[in-house]
């Protein structure tokens, strides 16, 4: 029984300095650690200032040129998730260049109604971001109104 014990024991450790090396040398992938913010060119017409607080805390993180980025946003692996997930949504849709169109814009009310957005593991991360079945219901409505391209204002 002692063998096997110290057998598992040094399996463990040998895997586990592996698993230290890889994180190591994962360090030295310069991709996910650039955290850009460029400037703020334009924001929508927010339809009321609740909106835009709302969009701040479960959207502007991503969403925006605003991003705040949390420590380890500075640790690969989780540094190319971070930087992926955030170049991806300021693609799909960008509170702070909204000098250009986006397609999906009219669907963002859609997005947080369903639970789509914010994400999961965002909603996770960030505990402000997890709004109040109220909250959420005003989010959406205001992004309705504020990004529906037929409303007239």
């Amino acid at each position: 029984m002692k063998v096997s014990v110290r057998r598992f024991c040094k399996v463990f450790l040998i895997a586990f300095a592996w698993f230290a090396g890889l994180i190591v040398l994962a360090q030295l992938i310069p991709y996910g650690r650039t955290h850009a913010n460029p400037p703020v060119i334009k924001e929508p017409a927010w339809d009321s200032p609740r909106t835009r607080e709302l969009a701040v805390r479960a959207c502007f993180n991503c969403h925006s040129n605003e991003t705040r980025w949390p420590w380890y946003a500075n640790v690969a692996p989780f540094s190319w998730v971070v930087e992926f997930d955030v170049n991806v949504a300021r693609s799909v849709v960008n509170f702070s260049e909204w000098n250009r169109p986006y397609e999906l814009a009219a669907s963002s009310g859609l997005s947080v109604r369903t639970g789509n957005m914010p994400t999961v593991k965002y909603r996770m991360a960030h505990p402000e971001a997890d709004l109040t079945p109220e909250e959420t219901l005003d989010l959406a409505r205001g992004l309705d109104a504020t990004l529906s391209p037929d409303i007239a204002r």
